[in-house]
């Protein structure tokens, strides 16, 4: 950003505007029904992170709060994204207050460490456990869909999201213009 000249009040906002993208990712995740699906003419099975269900004659649905890595995973995940959602409000407030710009950016990079680990922990646990504890119907082949990607999506926008947050204070004089600058 310093380096190429582009000027930071126009270019403050693109970090909270990632971040809410992250959000958008993570809820559009979370109510989705494309985290599992499975198909064999006629056995057609579809997951959420909450239920998975049956669809061969009627829909027969199997709440995955019944399990207690259903719930590990539901619960890792949920947390995940409501630190993703704090971390959004405070870019808000941070970008938004002159006096409090570089104050605790660096906070924000290690919630949003924070929020990647516990999404990714509730990733991963879906994935193992979907794949070891459900019986899917004989040779049919399960494919984690859309919506688990969304998940993925807003894990690895938090991961990046952090870095640029957390290296962001080092070039503090450069983005206020304190910094004599350099004509080649």
């Amino acid at each position: 950003m310093v380096q190429y000249g582009l000027d930071y009040t126009r270019c403050r906002w693109i970090l909270p505007l990632l971040l809410g993208l992250a959000m958008i990712f993570g809820i559009i995740s979370l109510a989705g029904w494309g985290w599992v699906t499975s198909q064999t003419f006629p056995f057609v099975t579809e997951g959420s992170l909450w239920k998975l269900c049956s669809l061969e004659d009627e829909r027969r649905c199997t709440s995955l709060m019944n399990f207690a890595w259903g719930r590990g995973a539901a619960g890792t995940f949920l947390v995940g994204f409501v630190l993703v959602c704090i971390c959004f409000a405070l870019s808000i407030i941070a970008f938004a207050i002159p006096t409090l710009r570089f104050n605790f950016i660096r906070g924000i990079g290690g919630l949003c460490f924070v929020a990647a680990i516990f999404s990714l922990m509730g990733l991963v646990i879906y994935a193992v456990m979907i794949s070891t504890r459900v019986s899917f119907p004989v040779n049919t082949l399960h494919v984690f869909d859309w919506s688990y990607g969304f998940g993925w999506t807003m894990c690895i926008m938090s991961i990046g999201l952090g870095f640029f947050f957390c290296c962001l204070p080092l070039y503090e004089d450069h983005i206020l213009g304190n910094v004599k600058p350099e004509f080649y």
